[in-house]
């Protein structure tokens, strides 16, 4: 027999409802067209929104079944669904079904909660779609307080980001580490932080030394190696409604790496890769700003020529001296101050040794000082802590205000352990730094020909703070206690054999 009636029909499931109650996508298919055969029809349309839909999918398909319906509503005979609340979400949806069955005729038919087209059969399908909008936005607060309380007991409320995972133990989501993923987040950090990489260079160096974010992608994406970088669940927290609170995962890096990650980031400046005098190394004596480097090729007889210059990253701006030096220039300057450090006299040796002793002893003294200064500001700060939480629970501050002044609390906390810990080290290790610094300083010629870039780099930071290019003239600032080396020195030469 010939179909004589036309239905739209919508099946609409999500995977915790399949769950739930038991029914699929594919039940909610075969009841639609076994009810359209049953009454002497067809399916001329089929809507379907899946578990796997997002909100905009939905809502999108739900308006293509409404225009739909409009744009052939004189050839339709009714629009078929499994229950009501597989209809709508909300009452404003149901609103819009109703009206098109009063403004087109199109009828509304529940194939598994059959009502009559009368007021009472409607009245019942509204209490239906009341009670479905209810369940809806009562299972959204409950999600919303789930995910809230999961925050509050220091767990990601959503999905862990890259060196972390989720297992079930007990029927509860926990947090651990991701062996594999954690080491190479890590190695990310260790690289960046100290091996003078920019985020496009790391993406190179990471491959280079076999490191691939996916099998069909070798390469990191550029954003998602900065959001690793930048991310503070690596250090411990957790991110809910915007604000950073304690977490209880293990962190991936120690705040010293990470604070000096955030600080090369912030900067925003450009930082050669490969370059022993690029990045931020050496000051512009005119202007201040870091002095960089950059590659020249020429072609030679014998081939092309790789040349290294260095310059002011200002250099190109005003009345700016243009000032270059090559990589050879400053090599030579480098290599003649070191032999400004080397002593040749046995006795000098012995006599700076005994003077270096005493300075360090001062130096410890200062040290101690120091870290007495560090621990009365880090009480202060965890009195204002204390106080900050009593404002909240007397609810004298809102949630966000609390949760924004708690987090930088916590980074000064973070801050001065991390420098108290570094004096308490400095108090234990200085005299025999000093010494071995001195002897250091009598090879750096020999060792600095046998060294790679980034032994160069490590050497320039152990023996100066802070270097400046003074027209084409390098001026250390040297770091202790090589100053108290090269201040002898000139003391040595200029009034006999007294330090």
């Amino acid at each position: 027999m010939k179909a004589s009636k036309r239905f739209v029909a919508l099946a609409r499931v999500s995977s915790r409802e399949q769950e739930r109650e038991g029914f699929s996508l594919d039940v909610q298919v075969d009841a639609l067209r076994f009810y359209a055969e049953r009454n002497n029809g067809e399916i001329v349309k089929f809507f379907r929104i899946a578990e796997t839909a997002s909100k905009h999918d939905e809502r999108k398909t739900f308006k293509e079944l409404l225009a739909y319906a409009k744009a052939n509503s004189h050839r339709l005979d009714g629009l078929l669904f499994y229950k009501v609340d597989r209809a709508a979400r909300n009452l404003f949806d149901y609103v819009e079904l109703e009206r098109l069955e009063s403004e087109s005729g199109i009828q509304f038919i529940s194939v598994s909660q059959p009502t009559e087209n009368t007021p009472a059969g409607r009245m019942q399908r509204r209490v239906l779609a009341s009670m479905a909008s209810f369940y809806t936005e009562q299972q959204s607060l409950d999600v919303r307080e789930g995910l809230a309380r999961r925050a509050q007991c220091g767990l990601f409320a959503a999905k862990p980001p890259y060196g972390y995972r989720n297992i079930r133990i007990n029927g509860r989501s926990i947090i651990e580490i991701h062996p594999e993923r954690a080491a190479v987040g890590r190695r990310a950090f260790e690289l960046y932080a100290h091996h003078g990489h920019t985020v496009d260079t790391l993406r190179e160096a990471l491959v280079a030394e076999g490191i691939c974010y996916s099998p069909s992608v070798p390469k990191f994406p550029r954003s998602k190696l900065h959001t690793l970088l930048t991310d503070r669940a690596y250090i411990g927290e957790i991110k809910h409604k915007g604000q950073w609170l304690p977490g209880t995962q293990d962190p991936l890096v120690d705040r010293a790496t990470w604070d000096r990650v955030q600080k090369l980031l912030g900067q925003g400046l450009y930082r050669s890769h490969q370059m022993t005098y690029a990045s931020e190394l050496i000051e512009c004596g005119h202007c201040g700003c870091p002095i960089t480097g950059e590659s020249k090729t020429k072609k030679t007889k014998s081939g092309d020529r790789e040349y290294v210059y260095y310059r002011c990253t200002q250099y190109h701006k005003g009345l700016h001296p243009r000032t270059r030096l090559t990589e050879g220039d400053i090599d030579a300057q480098m290599l003649a101050l070191f032999d400004k450090l080397r002593v040749e006299d046995a006795e000098f040796r012995d006599t700076f040794r005994e003077q270096l002793r005493k300075a360090t002893n001062w130096d410890e003294r200062s040290s101690a000082a120091n870290a007495k200064r560090l621990q009365d500001e880090l009480l202060q700060v965890r009195d204002h802590q204390n106080r900050l939480l009593n404002l909240r629970l007397l609810e004298e501050i809102d949630a966000d205000t609390f949760a924004r002044k708690n987090t930088e609390l916590r980074d000064r906390t973070a801050e001065l352990q991390s420098q108290i810990e570094a004096c308490d080290r400095n108090r234990n290790e200085i005299i025999d730094t000093a010494i071995k610094a001195f002897e250091l300083s009598q090879n750096l010629r020999a060792k600095w020909f046998a060294a790679d870039w980034a032994a160069k780099r490590r050497i320039l930071e152990i023996v100066c703070l802070n270097w400046k290019l003074d027209g084409v003239s390098l001026v250390p600032e040297w770091r202790k206690p090589f100053d108290l080396l090269a201040e002898g020195l000139q003391k040595k030469d200029s009034r006999g054999d007294r330090i």
